[in-house]
């Protein structure tokens, strides 16, 4: 490798001046290597390119990608299995282990003082220590301890009073040093355990529950952001360097790869209930590695197969499809004879197959040691205490509240309970007290209060998550609530659920509350304005229509003669639809409530209809 001329490093990593307040400060660009974001090439001089250097194509959303690439297979003709159908191979056992990397929800890094932000200009928040500039120290931040007990607490680990850091060494760009300060030996944090449900998502063969054993919980630093631009060149942004993480390293626990799925959906999850991390998987804070290895069931050594890494899978979807792809491979190469080789490997998303990055590191590769520039740390006992009583109720259990309590399913307990980092679900509970509140009696039966959940919990889901389709900003604040208020929605509940408004009406009061179009968020002051409120139609009016869409759909009638009659079993409820929808697109919509419509026609059919048909015959 070429010796880079020490002014040019000095320009390139420092922008040519030391700052006094422990991080670097970037001098006004005069040429590449002083801009705000450092460029190499192939590890040779970053002193390369100019000012019009083109930049990378912007980046492509991760939906996009999963649409263009099931496009190509569906072109190519490959057919792929059902998730379902895929979970295992006759004579086959496969074996997981994962390890998860999150990021601490820390204003600080893990050896400097320097901030954790990226939204800023890049490297504009990087201490000496960081760029390993000689005769910096590292010096550990106590309060990146926080995020990381409540996380292991979450995680059902025994916390070590006393853990010690150790580099590891490899040579990449990303790692000034040459060395990552991690966990290697004495980590902070082990022998934890997850429950895994069938609410979860997991393989049906793995029944009701599986429980993942967790060997062990690291502190360890983040490296430098590499982005690849036109050509051959990259830029890294030294913004990252240092930012604390936690390493989740699970045990070979894992047969199947929807249950190695649910596994970092659980995670994230949990670590997102105690605030211990930043974002989730597809939004960078999560990174998921996961080791696949696949054995016969009839090996009578029943040692484990030799096991291969695929790094940083960004979705769940990517987990799943990349442990099954890899696990295939791996059956193919047996089957003719081969050798499975420990390596590690890629994956892109919408792939087919994995591939090989490079030869698999041991322990002797890093060269693991103890860090002779840190002390241990040691965790106080009333530190573990404080922080266990002050987690609040973990996803399990709010989960379990939700469908006993509120009679919600597990599909939408689970998503109140997971969007928006745990927001949305305080948003219901406002809701529903606000909407409870709109009421003098108290004392209903359950199925009648559950009623009224399940309605409250259909707007928060899905009527809220129409309007984040359109703008992706509900300004969701802490105490659950957003731009529209939780009294508001109960508001619009009370009067849709007592049919004084029709659902139309409804729908279209949210979107003016989403558009603060509602002064005072007064929903009922705009119904009176606006005259919206629901005039529902005659008994006399819902017969006629009733008996005006019925004629002429003997056909359709017939059907309920025949159920009648015993002829068919079934009753035609498909066919009863039929009709009250014709109703509804006859009559004024506005007017017309669709249970009301559905009672009259049921009706009209038993005592007219059928009779009339019956004559006929």
């Amino acid at each position: 490798m070429a010796r880079i001329p020490t002014v040019d490093l000095t320009s390139y990593l420092l922008g040519g001046q030391l700052s006094r307040h422990g991080c670097l400060r970037v001098g006004r660009a005069s040429f590449p290597s002083r801009a705000a974001i450092g460029q190499t090439r192939r590890f040779s001089s970053p002193i390369q390119g100019s000012p019009s250097t083109p930049t990378s194509n912007p980046p492509v959303p991760l939906r996009k990608q999963l649409k263009d690439q099931a496009r190509a297979l569906k072109t190519s003709g490959y057919k792929k299995k059902k998730k379902t159908d895929n979970q295992t191979v006759p004579g086959w056992e496969l074996t997981v282990g994962i390890e998860i990397h999150a990021q601490l929800n820390t204003a600080r890094k893990l050896f400097s003082p320097a901030g954790t932000s990226f939204d800023d200009k890049p490297n504009s928040h990087v201490a000496l220590f960081d760029l390993a500039i000689p005769g910096s120290q590292p010096i550990f931040q106590p309060e990146t301890l926080i995020p990381a007990v409540r996380a292991a607490l979450a995680l059902e680990c025994d916390i070590q009073r006393v853990s010690r850091f150790d580099r590891k060494h490899y040579f990449h760009w990303d790692q000034p040093a040459g060395y990552q300060i991690t966990q290697f030996y004495e980590p902070f944090a082990k022998d934890g355990r997850i429950k895994l449900y069938a609410r979860d998502g997991i393989a049906t063969e793995d029944g009701e529950q599986v429980t993942v054993g967790i060997k062990q919980v690291q502190m360890e630093q983040d490296t430098a952001k590499t982005m690849a631009m036109a050509g051959e060149s990259h830029r890294i942004d030294f913004n990252r360097v240092g930012v604390p993480l936690i390493e989740i390293i699970t045990l070979p626990e894992i047969h199947h790869p929807a249950t190695a799925a649910a596994f970092v959906r659980k995670v994230q999850l949990l670590l997102s209930s105690v605030d211990a991390c930043t974002s989730g998987l597809e939004e960078g804070g999560l990174r998921a590695d996961v080791n696949v290895s696949v054995r016969r069931t009839d090996d009578p050594s029943g040692t484990l197969g030799t096991r291969t890494e695929i790094k940083n899978l960004s979705s769940f979807k990517a987990v799943e499809d990349a442990v099954i792809a890899e696990r295939d491979r791996q059956i193919a190469v047996l089957e003719a004879g081969g050798v499975v080789q420990g390596e590690t490997r890629g994956w892109s998303v919408g792939s087919i197959e994995t591939r090989r990055l490079r030869g698999k590191e041991g322990e002797v590769d890093y060269r693991y040691m103890p860090d002779p520039d840190l002390g241990p740390v040691v965790i106080g006992e009333q530190l573990i205490e404080h922080l266990a009583k002050s987690m609040g109720t973990l996803p399990d259990g709010e989960v379990d509240l939700l469908m006993s309590t509120f009679g919600l399913t597990a599909k939408d307990a689970l998503a109140l309970k997971s969007q928006d980092e745990g927001v949305r679900v305080e948003y219901f509970y406002n809701v529903v007290l606000r909407f409870e509140g709109h009421f003098q009696h108290t004392d209903v039966p359950a199925e009648l209060r559950h009623k009224r959940y399940l309605l409250a919990a259909n707007w928060c889901l899905h009527e809220l998550g129409k309007l984040v389709k359109a703008s992706n900003e509900l300004g969701w604040t802490e105490d659950g609530e957003c731009v529209i208020p939780s009294a508001s929605l109960a508001e619009i509940l009370y009067h849709l659920y007592e049919k004084k408004i029709t659902a139309k009406v409804a729908k279209e009061i949210l979107w003016m509350l989403f558009r603060q179009e509602v002064p005072g968020g007064d929903v009922g002051a705009v119904i009176n304005t606006m005259g919206l409120w629901f005039r529902e139609l005659s008994k006399v009016e819902y017969t006629e229509l009733a008996d005006q869409v019925a004629e002429g759909e003997d056909k359709v009638l017939s059907e309920f003669l025949r159920f009648k009659e015993g002829k068919s079993k079934v009753y035609p409820h498909g066919k009863l639809m039929f009709l009250v929808g014709k109703m509804m697109r006859a009559g004024p919509e506005e007017r017309m409530d669709p249970e009301s419509a559905e009672r009259v026609m049921r009706t009209r059919i038993d005592e007219v209809h059928i009779p009339s048909l019956q004559s006929k015959v």
